[in-house]
């Protein structure tokens, strides 16, 4: 993961990184237990990189399309803390406690302007049975906030694992592979400069309410307290993981119809 964020660094002149993790976030506490880490793999079954995702059905996990392009399988984790099951859970290899599946890109997605279409799919070999699981957007549902008055008090719940810290200058990382929430908070529903409107949504990321960082793309973002993903986690404006970051939207008709189309036999329960 680290070094295909270390590629778009260099492709985008350090405009935009992909994103991986919470900061400042709490423990989720069971809130979000359809959220769960994935780790992509080559042909041969080898880890490759790590996202966050969500399952919106027993058999249907979405995610970034930057974590799933180039992978020919993945293995899932639902557990809370990941780290306190190591070795016993498998990571980052199969294990008992994790799920496979195959993973899927957008069928428009470029890894060279990722923030386009990035949106990407795992489907699961056996259902993860659950008494709730995350919920699909309707179309625009999130445009309703650009002529709201006080729509900088739209807030957002991410929820991913991850980095809790980074700083690429001092070479400092700290992770904990513990699933995190953090309450964020609206900037700009339309994105922002060099990334098409109305794809993307702009959300604050700071020391006081939380952020979204390297480990959490891919994670949810979730509207309101509720469950549904109204994006996912994209893209940051710099290393540090601060100030603002970007989430992928998934009220974009040709996402919806893409998921609808190709997966929706298994959105049926």
């Amino acid at each position: 993961m680290k070094n295909r964020v270390i590629f778009i660094f260099v492709l985008l002149m350090f405009i935009f990184s992909k994103v991986s993790a919470i900061t400042n976030g709490g423990p989720d506490n069971g809130g979000h237990p359809y959220v769960g880490l994935a780790v992509m793999q080559d042909a041969s079954g080898n880890p490759l990189w790590r996202c966050s995702g969500t399952l919106i059905a027993p058999q249907l996990f979405i995610t970034a399309a930057h974590c799933t392009d180039g992978a020919h399988g993945a293995s899932i984790w639902f557990e809370e803390d990941i780290e306190a099951g190591i070795p016993d859970n498998g990571y980052p290899y199969s294990g008992a406690k994790s799920f496979s599946g195959t993973p899927y890109s957008h069928p428009s997605f470029n890894l060279a302007t990722f923030f386009l279409h990035d949106l990407g799919v795992i489907v699961l070999d056996h259902p993860v049975v659950l008494g709730k699981y995350g919920m699909l957007p309707v179309q625009g549902q999130l445009d309703v906030l650009r002529s709201n008055r006080g729509e900088q008090d739209a807030s957002f719940s991410a929820v991913g694992y991850g980095l809790q810290k980074s700083s690429p200058l001092d070479k400092f990382d700290e992770e904990y592979l513990v699933r995190l929430q953090a309450t964020l908070y609206l900037v700009d529903i339309t994105g922002t400069v060099g990334v098409p409107r109305d794809t993307s949504i702009m959300l604050t990321a700071n020391v006081h309410t939380g952020g979204t960082c390297f480990g959490d793309s891919g994670g949810p973002i979730f509207a309101d307290n509720s469950h549904i993903v109204v994006a996912v986690t994209s893209f940051a404006m710099n290393g540090n993981c601060v100030g603002v970051s970007g989430g992928y939207r998934l009220d974009q008709p040709d996402d919806l119809d893409w998921l609808y189309s190709e997966f929706g036999y298994l959105l049926v329960n």
